[in-house]
């Protein structure tokens, strides 16, 4: 028979649990202020001596009370914060397990999508969803099986919290590792992340992007046309991530592809009158289109990448040469509407002339003795010494380079 201190102890719960259970609102709102004031941090067997070995009745109730209750906010960020110090409490195992039991990833994942609620309460279940990915391998898998992926990623893409944003990364990131059967369904969510409106949600998803690129190998096609978008982003810091991105790429199969993208943007649609400003200026009260300026940036953004790129190794720069790079170059230096492509194509054009030496000859013969001494003199400032007609000659000249030509110049040097 239990002892005397034994039954006391078990009637103060249950009158406690009936107290709740016939409670409203603000009754209950005030039992679990009480409940997080007093047992946050607690372990296993502190809670369990808390509730006389019935501490899982009191979670029950709690998550019944979620479910039935988080479409309306009743009390939610209490709720949520509540069930976190059974989730998160030491040797807990078994409160995981019972939250589990009862739906209680899906009703976490649910609030996510929420519009009305505040992105307080989704960040609490943010939390709690990461608790359960801590747990291991399984319960990663449960909550990509429960479209957990799909609703992080409309998070990270749609919250107005940058705090919301970079748990949802977190969590992202946390799913991508050790969950070999699901890695992949990540790697696409963040790909899925990257045409939003948020430029801090596009800088995030390049971030964990580029952490698991590694584990998840070969990366998909898909992934290229989102990601050159990025890489004209007016947005610097989402910029350097895309950029970032690129070397882990070049050992993949998307490599010749992408190569290929990053050469196309030197040359915009309608690049013959870059160089040009009678026709954008003929009407001096007409606005500047936004598309060129976009092209523009992404003109200035793939010349960076590729001076990046091509220092990578000998054989990428040959593959640029033979997709007519230093052309590509010679037209971004020609575009006096945008000093950075200028200045970012000057950079990378001086790489290819200095390592390749017929790259140098045709370059010289294509824009004259004048211009290329003014490059060779300062290949970083030499565009801003450069007049209008000269400009249009450079970005209106023609390399005749033959495809196998940067191959034999390899050859010749070894």
């Amino acid at each position: 028979m239990a002892s005397v201190k034994e039954q006391e102890a078990i009637r103060k719960l249950m009158v406690f649990l009936q107290e709740w259970d016939s409670g409203h609102k603000v009754a209950r709102s005030r039992v679990l202020d009480s409940f997080i004031k007093s047992n946050n941090g607690k372990t296993e067997p502190e809670l369990e001596l808390e509730f006389s070995q019935g501490a899982s009745l009191f979670l029950a109730r709690l998550t019944a009370w979620l479910r039935m209750t988080y479409m309306h906010s009743t009390c939610l960020d209490k709720l949520l914060k509540s069930i976190g110090i059974f989730l998160s409490a030491a040797g807990g195992r078994r409160y995981l397990i019972e939250f589990l039991e009862i739906g209680g990833v899906m009703t976490l994942l649910e609030i996510l999508g929420l519009n009305h609620l505040k992105e307080e309460d989704k960040r609490e279940s943010v939390k709690l969803l990461q608790l359960v990915a801590n747990a291991g391998r399984k319960y990663k898998e449960l909550i990509c099986e429960s479209y957990g992926v799909q609703c992080l990623a409309e998070l990270l893409a749609t919250s107005t919290s940058a705090e919301a944003q970079e748990d949802a990364q977190v969590l992202l990131d946390s799913l991508g590792r050790g969950n070999p059967k699901y890695q992949h369904q990540v790697y696409k969510g963040l790909i899925a992340v990257l045409p939003c409106a948020s430029p801090r949600a596009q800088q995030l998803a390049l971030q964990t992007l580029g952490a698991i690129q590694e584990l998840v190998g070969e990366a998909p096609p898909a992934l290229l046309e989102p990601l050159l978008a990025v890489l004209g982003s007016a947005h610097l810091e989402v910029q350097h991530e895309a950029l970032q991105l690129l070397p882990a790429l070049l050992p993949l199969r998307v490599r010749p592809a992408l190569l290929a993208a990053l050469v196309a943007a030197l040359t915009p649609p309608g690049h013959p009158a870059l160089a040009s400003r009678s026709e954008s200026t003929a009407d001096p009260n007409a606005l500047c289109p936004r598309e060129p300026t976009l092209a523009y940036i992404q003109q200035a953004a793939a010349a960076k990448a590729i001076g990046i790129l091509a220092k990578e190794s000998v054989e990428v720069a040959e593959e640029l040469i033979q997709l007519n790079v230093v052309h590509g170059l010679m037209v971004a230096v020609g575009n006096m509407e945008h000093m950075p492509s200028q200045r970012h194509s000057s950079i990378s054009l001086k790489y290819f002339v200095h390592t390749f030496p017929f790259v140098e000859e045709h370059m010289k013969n294509a824009v004259g003795d004048t211009l290329f001494q003014l490059f060779m003199d300062s290949p970083e400032t030499w565009y801003t010494k450069m007049d209008q007609a000269q400009a249009e000659e450079l970005a209106s000249s023609i390399l005749d380079i033959p495809k196998d030509m940067g191959r034999k110049q390899s050859t010749e040097g070894d």
